[in-house]
């Protein structure tokens, strides 16, 4: 069984002579076969050098290069792309997380699971920030896996039946978890970072990983079926403008007390009951087509698997 560690880098010179070391001493009592696919994401120091120096020194070590900094996601999937393996394994260049646990992730891959998720043990930064994250994630995606955004390890199938938009990369866990594939968790120990600094330490990821939380969720559920989740918000202001409705004519012709306003907010609820509908129609024929497409690009690589699995055809 061929393993193969994706390891995104940028900017961590001082990190890669020595995770390729430790990686080498992992392998040599590994209960498996290993490549290391290592993804130089446009640093602009010697990280490139001293990847191409490692490639020299172990045939292990394998690489890709992007000109520019694409971020995580697309890295790890130039990565993906490279490697030859059956099962990936996904950690940071840093050396926060050792080579020497790699082994622990796997395991529960080999014994039938299809992913494993490492659980951060340790104290590190945002640590606070990072438990309440998790703890939200748990409980709207109803997950047992207590760290999203740790080191991981899944079968190559995984990541070809996912579409990992940008940034999406710390979701793996919960589309694979939508997919039906079985999800398993391991403690891995957390060390103190040597060298360089952490590329993730900006206010704006808050914000942007609670958004892209809800994007997630929204397009797990509602998406799924949006003439019914439009359609039904639709039919609830359309009913509530038809209520109003007959209470301003109630008050004009009973009461004899004209309200403007009201027929305003009739207007209003009315046309956005109908507009959420014809959103919901539209919105309807973009998921079927989605859902072709999906099935069309799981029969394509049925069949260059099979192809793959009989080269004589």
């Amino acid at each position: 069984m061929l393993v193969s560690t994706i390891v995104p880098a940028m900017n961590e010179e001082g990190n890669i002579a020595e995770f390729c070391r430790l990686y080498s001493e992992m392998l040599a009592g590994a209960p498996f076969e290993g490549e290391l696919v290592i993804v130089d994401d446009g640093s602009t120091d010697g990280t490139l050098q001293k990847i191409e120096e490692a490639a020299c020194t172990y045939d292990f070590v394998r690489y890709a290069v992007h000109p520019h900094n694409r971020g995580l996601t697309e890295a790890l999937q130039t990565g993906f792309a490279a490697a030859k393996g059956e099962i990936f394994v996904f950690y940071p260049a840093d050396l926060q997380f050792r080579p020497v646990d790699i082994p622990s992730l796997v395991a529960p891959i080999l014994d039938g699971a299809d992913l494993c998720a490492g659980w951060k043990q340790g104290k590190y930064g945002k640590q606070l920030v990072s438990g309440i994250y998790n703890w939200v994630a748990r409980k709207i995606f109803n997950l047992k896996v207590h760290d999203l955004n740790s080191c991981k390890a899944f079968r190559r199938e995984v990541v070809e039946n996912i579409f990992l938009r940008r940034d999406w990369h710390r979701y793996l866990v919960v589309l694979a978890a939508d997919e039906g594939y079985r999800v398993e968790e391991v403690k891995v120990p957390l060390y103190e970072r040597n060298w360089g600094r952490s590329k993730f330490t900006t206010f704006w990821r808050i914000p942007v990983g609670v958004l892209d939380m809800l994007a997630v969720k929204f397009q797990l559920t509602f998406l799924r079926k949006p003439l019914l989740f439009f359609g039904l918000l639709g039919s609830m202001l359309f009913a509530l403008g038809v209520l109003v409705g007959l209470w301003a004519l109630y008050l004009r012709y009973m009461v004899g007390e004209g309200q403007r306003p009201l027929l305003y907010l009739v207007m209003l609820l009315v046309g956005l009951g109908m507009a959420l509908f014809m959103m919901g129609f539209m919105t309807e024929g973009q998921t079927a087509i989605k859902e072709e497409l999906a099935d069309l690009r799981k029969k394509m690589r049925n069949v260059v698997g099979e192809k793959t699995k009989r080269p004589d055809q």
